[in-house]
């Protein structure tokens, strides 16, 4: 059985809609929708914002369902240059932006872990489902709403991720993000934290993530719209390539 996570449910409807032979159970104040998606076993659940909310959405998830992968999918702020609304993040490593045990461990690394990042798995498999995605992606997508949120040419990076329990929209923050984790190219606020449960559990973990602003004193996209019009319908075209 394969688990897929998001933060909000608006970012996984369009799998919803196609979930088969659909059943549901809450646990911990979430709704687990468990069926067939593209002819394989699954269980979706938006975990709510934040990284406790997403580890403990996880945890629960590998403890009471027979997982033996999790995909997380959902929007990213960027702050890379070279990343734009529309493109898509596949993550590769994953840091707590805001984790900074010191003096007794460096900033980023995860105390008894002696690690400062967690790799996600199956990154191959997800960059050629994206790649196939992206060819058809404008079937996926209303025309209105591709010109709403001005996505043109969307492109795939596979690059690293930083994670925080903040909403980043100031360009102080993002150039010392920049600064101190140069390799990451977006952000967010929940793939770290499911990343580390996965690490424990060893379970098989990736992450796809979809530009939806600059996360800078600009980033007032609408959210919800963004999510339900686009990323949910971009997880909706990967993954109906990676299920094949």
């Amino acid at each position: 059985m394969i688990a897929i996570i998001s933060a909000m449910q608006e970012e996984i409807q369009a799998l919803l809609n196609e979930l088969k032979n659909k059943s549901t159970t809450i646990k911990g104040m979430r709704k687990y929708y468990i069926g067939d998606l593209f002819g394989k076993k699954v269980v979706l659940v938006f975990s709510r914002w934040g990284k406790v909310a997403s580890a403990v959405t996880t945890t629960q998830l590998i403890n009471d369902f027979p997982i033996n992968e999790i995909i997380f999918t959902g929007v990213a702020g960027s702050i890379s240059k070279n990343l734009n609304i529309g493109d898509i993040v596949i993550g590769k490593n994953l840091y707590q932006h805001d984790l900074n045990a010191s003096p007794l461990y460096n900033q980023f690394e995860i105390p008894l872990l002696n690690k400062s990042a967690l790799s996600t798995t199956n990154t191959t498999k997800l960059e050629n489902a994206v790649q196939k995605f992206l060819t058809t992606f404008s079937t996926y997508i209303h025309s209105e709403d591709i010109k709403r949120f001005h996505i043109t040419n969307p492109k795939m990076v596979l690059g690293d991720i930083a994670s925080g329990d903040q909403f980043i929209s100031d360009t102080k923050k993002i150039e010392s993000l920049n600064h101190l984790l140069p390799t990451a190219v977006c952000v967010e606020m929940e793939g770290a934290a499911v990343a580390q449960v996965c690490f424990e559990y060893d379970i098989p973990f990736s992450i796809i993530r979809t530009i939806s602003d600059k996360a800078n004193d600009n980033a007032t996209i609408d959210f919800p719209k963004f999510a339900k019009a686009v990323a949910s319908n971009y997880a909706l075209g990967i993954l109906k390539n990676y299920f094949a």
